[in-house]
């Protein structure tokens, strides 16, 4: 059974839907006003990976995954105004980018992509029934919510609200009853706003995602997800808002992924020490860093480096070779089918449901990639086939894209025409097949 750790018990459970013919996760997504860094990264990486992973085992139609864009933000008006651009013009670029940047990690189209530009109907109505089951309040055209009022806060970050006095936001002090009381409508004439039973403004950052999950998952769901920094305040807060509305538990497991570091200091765009994903070369230099993201236990931090990007750049280099010339061995001798390793495959299945037990499932891919080689060079064509379908399997779950397709009758002919040419010792007609193929990237 698949075993997930859950942070609001602190402890690994049992995955057990609450419908098991419809798994659904909601994860905080991208404040559209920059560039997506790695440590960005690493959440889409993540999450995606456990997307394609609930579909392996429930079925593809089972899952829903909604993802949030947040196009309205102090941030993306502050970028707009510095790039001298118009607030909405400058979040439709950046979505753009950051859908570019997800395609070059290789993570799928979740199933929903809210806006929160297109929900502020559903969050003014979430906003107006928590003021009237008395856990919010008015203050000058702003709505706070009352954490005073809620004696569960703090169950998800194990914080109590004496304890978050320096908590505060500049410029929320002098409305709030208690400084740990967080907004839920915003009184603003700067940037992007809208009418309100409250006046004009626009909303809190975390009303948000509370109006957003509810709209496309339900007022409960299984899984809610995000990176670390998110767990307080803004997951803790989503807790307080969707259960003071619907008085219910707002996700059953909770997952938080830890920060992806460069050498060993915390990567944000406010201290200047980002790498873009758009700064990676190549397609290439994606996959090496989603397997680098992949590998690593997803609850710790990652301290990212020159060094250890070349370590899974020889790791993925290793196995695009042993595929590719597997793959064209098939190919060349016209061997097919679509029967797989069972026990590789469950032994993978038993190291993913171990709450990502990555390591071993790396270990797993080391060894298949081993038998591939020898089966290649001894040519048991049977046994290369079964264990070439296992390991595309495997990879296709963690959406590790080696590049490498089938010959096309063009390049197979040159290929075996270079074969016969090596074979009958033809060494000056075996170097022009050889340069074509090389051109090809075949060899």
């Amino acid at each position: 059974m698949f075993k997930i750790y859950n942070t609001i018990s602190n402890k690994l459970e049992d995955f057990v839907p609450l419908d098991k013919s419809k798994v659904r996760m909601y994860v905080c997504g991208p404040t559209v006003y920059d560039r997506v860094h790695l440590g960005n990264g690493r959440n889409v990486v993540i999450f995606d990976v456990l997307f394609r992973l609930l579909r392996f085992i429930y079925g593809e139609k089972n899952v829903i995954y909604a993802r949030n864009i947040t196009d309205v933000d102090d941030k993306i008006i502050d970028a707009a105004i510095t790039k001298n651009i118009e607030e909405r013009a400058l979040a439709e670029q950046m979505m753009d980018f950051f859908h570019q940047d997800c395609e070059y990690l290789n993570c799928l189209k979740p199933t929903f992509e809210p806006r929160v530009t297109e929900g502020i109907p559903e969050i003014i109505d979430i906003i107006q029934r928590i003021i009237d089951n008395g856990h919010a309040y008015i203050n000058d055209g702003n709505v706070m919510f009352s954490v005073e009022s809620f004696k569960d806060y703090g169950k998800l970050s194990n914080r109590k609200i004496e304890k978050n006095k320096q908590n505060i936001r500049i410029g929320e002090k002098d409305y709030k009853v208690n400084q740990d009381d967080f907004l839920l409508w915003k009184k603003t004439e700067k940037g992007i706003s809208w009418d309100s039973p409250w006046g004009r403004g626009r909303p809190g950052w975390h009303i948000e995602c509370s109006a957003m999950s509810n709209k496309y998952l339900g007022k409960d769901f299984d899984i809610h997800g995000g990176g670390v920094d998110l767990k307080f305040p803004h997951h803790e807060n989503e807790i307080a808002q969707s259960e003071a509305k619907y008085h219910n538990h707002l996700a059953k497991y909770w997952l938080h992924v830890g920060r992806l570091d460069l050498q060993g200091e915390k990567m944000s765009k406010s201290l200047g020490n980002v790498i873009f994903v758009k700064d990676l070369e190549s397609k290439k230099d994606g996959m090496i860093l989603r397997s680098l993201i992949l590998f690593s236990p997803y609850r710790s931090i990652i301290s990212y480096s020159a060094e250890l990007k070349e370590q899974y750049a020889k790791e993925y280099d290793k196995w695009q070779r042993a595929y590719k010339q597997a793959l064209y061995t098939l190919q060349y001798n016209d061997i097919k089918g679509s029967m797989i390793n069972e026990s590789e495959i469950n032994k993978f299945k038993e190291f993913m449901d171990d709450d990502f037990n990555v390591q071993n499932v790396l270990t797993l891919i080391t060894d298949i990639v081993k038998e591939i080689n020898v089966y290649t060079r001894s040519k048991d064509y049977d046994n290369l086939l079964l264990e070439v379908n296992t390991f595309k399997k495997i990879l296709d779950v963690l959406g590790i894209n080696l590049f490498i397709e089938e010959m096309n009758e063009e390049q197979l002919k040159c290929y075996k025409d270079w074969q016969d040419a090596r074979t009958n010792k033809d060494f000056a007609k075996a170097d022009i097949y050889r340069a074509k193929l090389l051109e090809w990237n075949i060899l």
